[in-house]
């Protein structure tokens, strides 16, 4: 099942957000806190609205159910909403507004992504304008990009036997030092990417037109 988790960052409308909306219809929704300004622009009603709302009044959408936490507590909002959502039968996470915003978020988000992506969920983490995605060793990866969209491969740890077709510059059974800009603003070619690794783990961020 895929989870829509919506979460505070910036939320872009264009074609990118579009084809992934279509690519991954929601089986559930969950709001974290102040993400829940989004689900207008994304055309859904949340099942469950979660988190401390120090960026958000519950009285604003009195119809949606509603799970508070203090704001002293260990987890994100958007842990709790993704707990919620694995508690539901969630096999995919599409993290909405996930990029943008604080830096401490925003890498925050990133890490939990590879965590649950080696848990065995898929995760992909979008603003519209700009998406990501953990890579981890083992496993392929096609990624729907358009013509000209830059796309950076990062290290978050050394990656070695790394395949990237469909860009201006390939990668055959390269490595990937952890810390290296190498991966960095490499151009898609046409509408699929193909990446993978047989060693290590990385995030692949792909910038989107702002149409």
């Amino acid at each position: 099942m895929n989870a829509w988790i919506l979460l505070g960052g910036r939320l872009t409308p264009n074609v990118a957000l579009e084809r992934t909306r279509e690519h991954y219809p929601p089986g559930y929704v969950v709001a974290a806190d102040g993400g829940v300004r989004h689900a207008a622009l994304l055309g859904v009603r949340p099942d469950l609205w979660i988190g401390d709302f120090d960026s958000s009044s519950r009285t604003d959408y009195p119809e949606l159910e509603v799970e508070v936490h203090p704001r002293d507590k260990d987890l994100l909002d958007a842990e709790l909403a993704i707990e919620r959502a694995l508690e539901r039968g969630a096999s995919t996470l599409v993290l909405w507004g996930a990029l943008g915003g604080r830096f401490d978020h925003t890498l925050s988000l990133a890490l939990i992504a590879v965590k649950y992506a080696a848990r065995g969920l898929e995760v992909v983490l979008h603003s519209g304008d700009e998406s990501a995605y953990p890579v981890l060793a083992g496993r392929d990866y096609a990624l729907e990009t358009a013509s000209g969209e830059t796309l950076s491969l990062l290290a978050l740890e050394q990656m070695e036997g790394v395949n990237l077709s469909g860009v201006r510059w390939p990668l055959s059974g390269a490595t990937l030092e952890r810390g290296s800009g190498w991966g960095m603003s490499n151009v898609a070619l046409a509408g699929t990417v193909d990446l993978s690794c047989a060693r290590g783990s990385g995030l692949v961020v792909v910038q989107h037109g702002l149409v």
